[in-house]
């Protein structure tokens, strides 16, 4: 079974090739590439660089904007901050988070600081801001038209998931792999075996190897994208929300000679979105089980 490779132009022309091969990707393997996006290579490799170039700064710098000083994960998390599976040593990466900044007076505000806070900004890299923050904006649009895409492919109205994103929590994240350590043993990774926590990820990546996917026939299967063509993959939210249409699959990083870096956007609605299987009288909160998750694998948030 192969990681289907498919075309936004296609999808969002409602293409029935194209739709058919889309729900056939998100009921059985969890994983897609999508490409023929408006986020070319050029606007990627440039949101790539930056995050580089931040996550090369001495560690004196990226400690001004420590999440772990803070209530929520907003800002940098250093190597070792979080622990996917309980099971294996914290992960081996260092991490950028940002997400939906809340004008002053929103009543969202006063929910939950994992998955509303203000966000923290680095002094350097020039620009670095400005270039994430464009970039957060026109890959949410992205994400929107995929899961447009994915409610025509399950024979839902299109526009069936637009309302319970406003405001979405979504999380951009820079992840900076460091090269593989010569004392890694079988219970480190760079990110350890793990499904998704939201709704749809939209991740780019500079095309360096390492992002494993658990396939349904129990093999783990690399999966890599050149800048401009983009790895999805969904969360524990859209399988309940969808009642197991769509799956959220196992990965892993177990991580190389060489660094990488990626940038996943976590596309999660609202935080009062009901993710339950519709027409059961279940209530699962967006928000509760973002939150929950995010304090089961900050080491931070933990302690707190």
């Amino acid at each position: 079974m192969d990681i289907e490779q498919l075309d936004l132009r296609l999808l969002t022309a409602r293409d029935s090739g194209e739709l058919k091969r889309l729900a056939r990707a998100v009921g059985e393997t969890g994983f897609l590439t999508v490409s023929g996006t408006a986020l070319d290579t050029d606007r990627v490799t440039a949101v790539l660089e930056a995050y580089r170039a931040f996550f090369h700064q001495p560690e004196a710098a990226k400690r001004v904007v420590d999440m772990s000083r803070t209530g929520s994960n907003r800002g940098w998390g250093a190597a070792q901050s979080e622990q996917v599976d309980p099971t294996a040593n914290p992960d081996f990466k260092e991490v950028f988070d940002c997400g939906y900044q809340l004008p002053d007076g929103h009543p969202m505000a006063a929910r939950e600081l994992s998955v509303y806070a203000p966000n923290l900004w680095p002094g350097a890299p020039a620009g670095f801001r400005e270039t994430i923050e464009a970039y957060y904006g026109d890959a949410c649009a992205v994400a929107m038209q995929v899961l447009r895409a994915i409610a025509a492919a399950l024979g839902r109205d299109e526009t069936a998931f637009d309302a319970a994103f406003d405001p979405p929590m979504a999380l951009l994240r820079g992840n900076w792999y460091p090269p593989r350590p010569d004392w890694a043993g079988d219970k480190d990774f760079g990110i350890a075996a793990h499904t998704d926590y939201g709704c749809l990820t939209l991740l780019a990546t500079d095309g360096a190897p390492g992002l494993e996917v658990h396939m349904p026939d129990g093999s783990w299967r690399g999966v890599s994208a050149a800048p401009g063509t983009f790895v999805i993959n969904f969360g524990e939210m859209l399988e309940f929300w969808t009642a197991g249409e769509v799956k959220a699959t196992e990965h892993r990083v177990v991580g190389t000679g060489d660094e990488r870096i990626s940038v996943p956007l976590f596309f999660n609605p609202s935080y009062d979105t009901n993710v339950a299987p519709p027409g059961s009288d279940a209530m699962i909160r967006a928000g509760e089980h973002l939150t929950r998750r995010f304090k089961e694998t900050y080491l931070h948030l933990q302690d707190a």
